[in-house]
């Protein structure tokens, strides 16, 4: 088994609301160093063991339905699960 890790986040092209609204909030609350903050999403996946190499169905999960490829970027870490 493998734990995969994916990290989405927006393209530096796109606007992040969210994140601008959050960064405003902590410059209110005095914390004026912050000069850039993006919003984003983590999920992690369990993955059995399969013939599939995982890159490959990673890369496939994420560009067929857990990002929008069109205004998100994404990364991943696999890791191996030992068993206790």
């Amino acid at each position: 088994m493998r734990k995969v890790k994916i990290y989405v986040t927006l393209r530096e092209s796109v606007l992040d609301p969210q994140g601008s609204a959050v960064m405003g909030s902590l410059h209110k609350m005095g914390y004026g160093e912050v000069e850039d903050l993006r919003i984003g999403k983590y999920m992690e996946l369990i993955v059995g063991d399969s013939e599939r190499d995982i890159d490959a169905l990673v890369t496939e999960m994420c560009n067929r339905l857990l990002t929008n490829t069109v205004i998100e970027d994404y990364r991943y870490d696999v890791e191996e699960v030992v068993s206790s």
